[in-house]
């Protein structure tokens, strides 16, 4: 690379779903996963992209090759995962996008403030994941001391200006409805106004366990019951999946 060229970052890129209306709220958009997340959930549907791997720099000039075909059709890019706050190359590839006039989107779970704190002032939008209450936070995700982490970039949302919704999946090995609700009720004391549950696929699970049934989980109805009682407490709220 000579002095004059553009520092090209080293994403490893899992995936890419070309067209979305669902990832980014009100807006047509790509998804573009990147590989490798320090979490260990055990409902992660995407558990062939939790292991990190080095990444060709070709990865990424495949992404922008695609999104310079999609100027003026897309109006966003979202980066997803795995966790993609995980890789320092995110930045430059974020101040990429920005420049060939897109939107940008990202998801996390917000297990690395500093780095979603320096991308923000890029970002048009963040759907942030919330695993849990505070007590069962760690549980979910598998590793211990990550909840402070998430509590400082939910702190950083909710001083600033960039537009953000909370979004919790929900499996019954790690809910009760009651759990679920004090949390959204957490969620809504503290700032949040746009909130998603998201109904966790069960279909091949990281943990073989969570393929299985949950003997008295609540029915759908109670599901959609709760989140009619939520609405008055939130601008926007959804039951997905």
């Amino acid at each position: 690379m000579t002095r004059d060229e553009p520092r090209r970052p080293r994403l490893p890129v899992a995936g890419l779903t070309a067209l979305t209306s669902l990832d980014y709220p009100d807006h047509l958009a790509c998804v573009v996963f990147l590989q490798g997340c320090p979490l260990t959930c055990g409902y992660c549907h995407n558990p062939q992209m939790l292991e990190p791997r080095k990444a060709d720099p070709e990865e990424w000039a495949e992404i922008v090759a695609f999104l310079e075909r999609r100027q003026g059709l897309l109006e966003g890019v979202v980066f997803s995962g795995g966790e993609p706050t995980l890789h320092p190359g995110l930045a430059v590839a974020v101040r990429d996008v920005k420049a060939m006039g897109f939107k940008v989107g990202l998801h996390t779970a917000g297990v690395y403030p500093q780095r979603l704190q320096a991308l923000l002032p890029w970002l048009d939008w963040v759907g942030l994941d919330v695993k849990g209450l505070a007590e069962d936070f760690d549980r979910i995700v598998g590793r211990e001391r990550v909840w402070q982490q998430h509590v400082r970039s939910l702190s950083l949302l909710l001083e600033g200006d960039t537009p953000f919704e909370c979004r919790t999946t929900v499996h019954w090995r790690d809910f009760a409805l009651d759990d679920l609700e004090r949390l959204a009720m957490t969620l809504a004391d503290c700032g949040v106004r746009h909130y998603a549950l998201q109904v966790a696929r069960v279909e091949r699970c990281r943990d073989p366990d969570y393929c299985l049934p949950v003997a008295g989980a609540p029915p759908r109805e109670a599901l959609e019951a709760l989140v009619r009682r939520l609405r008055q407490h939130f601008e926007s709220i959804e039951l997905r999946g």
